[in-house]
């Protein structure tokens, strides 16, 4: 396919960089690529199962909104307290962890094999969410019903996601948006902007900010804090990366921060 880009530095084998591909190439990378298969799979297994432990429609329907107004925010509290918090690198037994869900997808923000959230952690917490609150509701029938939708809300959250980050500017006002507040928090300030197809509980809790000018930019936007003094204190992600964190994207203007101290 063309489009690609090998990056031995965050990870060996084939890898898609989203800013060389248009919607047709994420179209195909997107319903071929094993996690998604994977994902697809699981909702077929949550659909026979609601079936077969069917616990009426109300109690099914119920399950689903339930997810559907959770989701939002158990992301946003995972996104913005446990991914973009310091802690994890800080430990040699989740160094590992901290690199592979996030500190990679930040480093090169257009690589897709990075971007997708690896299964191992994934369904775990998906499971942990939702299956208590659908058997909650209206037990096992529920509960498949609810995990099935919380895999079905992931593939609607990773599909747009790669569109934020895909060489492609997309028709609907409403995706333009969601796109460009995305990128912010990428490439302006990682503190804030939380979300992925929904900025309301970015709002609610006073992360939102809707243009560049609005904040100064970040020093960490691309290193989540994971500086060079900060590798040498814990250098375990370091390692595993084969290279030093950078402090910014390729091609993108150094913060006004580390502008000025590069000038001095």
């Amino acid at each position: 396919m063309s489009g690609t880009l090998r990056n031995p530095t965050i990870r060996s084998g084939r890898s898609f960089d989203l800013g060389k591909m248009n919607l047709r190439q994420l179209w195909i990378a997107y319903l071929t690529y094993p996690t998604i298969l994977l994902y697809f799979t699981l909702i077929v297994v949550s659909v026979i199962l609601s079936a077969h432990f069917f616990a009426g429609w109300g109690a099914t329907l119920t399950s689903i909104l339930a997810v559907m107004l959770v989701y939002p925010v158990v992301w946003y509290s995972l996104h913005r307290w446990i991914l973009h918090g310091q802690w994890l690198y800080k430990s040699r037994w989740t160094a590992s962890l901290w690199k592979r869900i996030h500190f990679d997808h930040h480093q090169d923000p257009h690589l897709l094999d990075v971007l997708f959230g690896a299964p191992a952690t994934t369904l775990p917490t998906i499971g942990a969410v939702t299956i208590p609150v659908g058997w909650l509701i209206g037990g096992w029938g529920a509960a498949a019903t609810a995990f099935g939708a919380g895999v079905t809300i992931t593939c609607i959250y990773e599909f747009f996601h790669c569109i934020q980050h895909l060489n492609y500017k997309p028709k609907a006002a409403w995706i333009q948006r969601m796109k460009a507040w995305h990128v912010l928090h990428h490439f302006h300030d990682e503190d804030g902007n939380f979300g992925i197809t929904s900025y309301v509980v970015d709002r609610a809790f006073g992360s939102f900010y809707e243009e560049a000018r609005a904040r100064p930019r970040s020093p960490s936007v691309f290193n989540l804090g994971y500086n060079l003094e900060q590798a040498k204190r814990y250098p375990w992600v370091m390692k595993l990366t084969g290279s030093p964190p950078r402090d910014r994207p390729d091609g993108a203007r150094p913060s006004t921060r580390s502008a000025s101290r590069d000038a001095a």
